[in-house]
């Protein structure tokens, strides 16, 4: 296997932490951006960049020797009500790391994004749309993973959805939405975002809830 040198934001975060973790155990350098009260947070064994996610001027110039980069901050638990806090946070986060995975010269990029289309959250939707035609317009080779539902410590109440999703993927009408609306862990978040980096594409790669889960 190929080691790679990935920066990743996001890295104190639910999914950001335990995949810093599970990238280490395999060997990989993780360079990792934190504000200087959160640092601590993150393994010794990994860098860390001291700087904030919405201006690239304060952590540029700590992306290179990177050849990936993990773009995982986002607004915790959104909900229709943070329509303000997507542009101001996610929208704004994903424009500060393309412009300092450019400048760093990486040739990969991992974006987080979300399952659609939905009928709901739709300003979320919007603004991670937004961020994927950013990353496309890179022309960097990129995979962006689309989640809608991630369960683990603190995010499990969906799971009282099973059943229903269940029902639904059973039903040639709702099928492909309950697949693609799914329930994914967050152990299989963090193996799936663990093989996009050890699997870069040659272009542009797209995983819905199925290859999430696989």
């Amino acid at each position: 296997m190929q080691t790679h040198c990935i920066f990743v934001t996001g890295g104190t975060g639910y999914i950001g932490r335990p995949l810093i973790d599970r990238l280490i155990e395999r060997g990989h350098a993780v360079r990792a951006l934190a504000r200087t009260a959160s640092a601590a947070v993150l393994p010794a064994s990994a860098t860390r960049i001291i700087g904030d996610a919405l201006d690239p001027s304060t952590y540029a110039e700590g992306v290179a020797p990177a050849d990936t980069f993990v773009h995982l901050v986002g607004t915790p638990h959104p909900n229709p009500a943070k329509a303000r806090e997507f542009r101001e946070v996610d929208l704004a986060s994903i424009r500060a790391a393309i412009d300092a995975s450019t400048r760093g010269r990486v040739t990969h990029f991992i974006y987080l994004s979300v399952a659609q289309p939905a009928p709901v959250m739709h300003a979320y939707i919007a603004v991670r749309q937004e961020g994927e035609a950013l990353v496309r317009a890179t022309g960097i080779p990129a995979t962006i993973l689309r989640p809608w539902y991630v369960l683990g410590p603190g995010h499990r109440w969906p799971a009282l959805l099973k059943p229903a999703y269940a029902l639904f993927e059973m039903l040639p009408a709702t099928r492909a939405s309950a697949r693609r609306l799914g329930l994914v862990t967050l152990e299989q978040m963090v193996a799936a975002l663990t093989r996009a980096v050890e699997h870069p594409p040659e272009r542009l790669r797209i995983c819905e809830v199925p290859e999430i889960r696989a």
